[in-house]
């Protein structure tokens, strides 16, 4: 029961040895913190990996299990989906918790189909790797991010929680927008979050035409730490742009709540 790699080789190197000379050029300082949830891209390292790299620095050295929201961009399987499936990289297996058992009988299923090509969690893992020495995965593609959904599925991942867990949202900003448009509307959608606010993001995000990916997932978040949480910080906000100059953009953001 292994999920193998669909990124590798396009979002990020399937070489070992290459893609760990990529990860370590990121993390510019020092790594370990007390981040309890983090915002973090998921496109190419080429272009959102310095930014992502900020958010996986903040992570706790002691981190054991880490719950993972990603957008589904496949429209592959469940709308809601966890899989028992291990994750296999270029830098080993990770295995998924145990306890993803207990979301049985709730509206996050048990389904593979809705992981197998999917991108938005895959990234995120060799990082992961890199800044951890021994965690576990419970992954969650949301096909469905309405904000009904994400409160009722933020609010039963944040009752399993334990004092050495972190949840990682998935999301890319705008995507494909002209730069200064870019970071006009994904201010907007950063205060919300900085805000802690889920509701102020769905607005924002509907109001503005905000073309972010993953915005149920982070509201899940919000949702799952809404009694656990500190402060949030915005850590970097970046677009493709910065890295090629382009006419239209996609936007990246690292945002830790302490």
């Amino acid at each position: 029961m292994i999920r193998e790699p669909a990124a590798a080789g396009t979002f990020y190197p399937a070489n070992l040895t290459t893609l760990k000379e990529m990860i370590s050029g990121y993390f510019k300082g020092p790594m370990g913190g007390e981040a309890k949830g983090l915002v973090a891209p998921h496109a190419g390292y080429v272009y959102s990996g310095a930014v992502a790299a900020l958010a996986y620095s903040t992570l706790p050295k002691d981190t054991r299990r880490i719950f993972i929201f990603g957008p589904n961009h496949t429209g592959m399987g469940s709308p809601l989906a966890y899989t028992r499936e291990s994750f296999k990289t270029p830098m080993g297996i990770i295995d998924v918790d145990e306890i993803a058992e207990r979301f049985e009988g709730s509206m996050v299923v048990d389904d593979p189909s809705a992981h197998r090509y999917e991108h938005s969690i895959e990234v995120h893992l060799p990082f992961l790797q890199y800044a951890l020495e021994d965690f576990k995965i419970v992954p969650i593609v949301m096909g469905m991010q309405d904000p009904i959904t994400a409160r009722e599925v933020g609010t039963l991942v944040g009752d399993l929680m334990e004092n050495r867990d972190v949840i990682i949202a998935s999301t890319d900003f705008s995507h494909y927008a002209p730069e200064k448009e870019a970071h006009e509307k994904d201010s907007k959608a950063i205060d919300a979050i900085l805000a802690k606010d889920p509701e102020k993001l769905y607005e924002v995000v509907g109001k503005y035409d905000i073309s972010m990916c993953g915005y149920g997932c982070v509201a899940t978040m919000l949702h799952a730490l809404k009694n656990r949480g500190g402060e949030a910080k915005l850590l970097k906000y970046a677009t493709s742009g910065d890295v090629e100059p382009m006419e239209r953009v996609v936007g990246y953001g690292a945002i830790v709540i302490f």
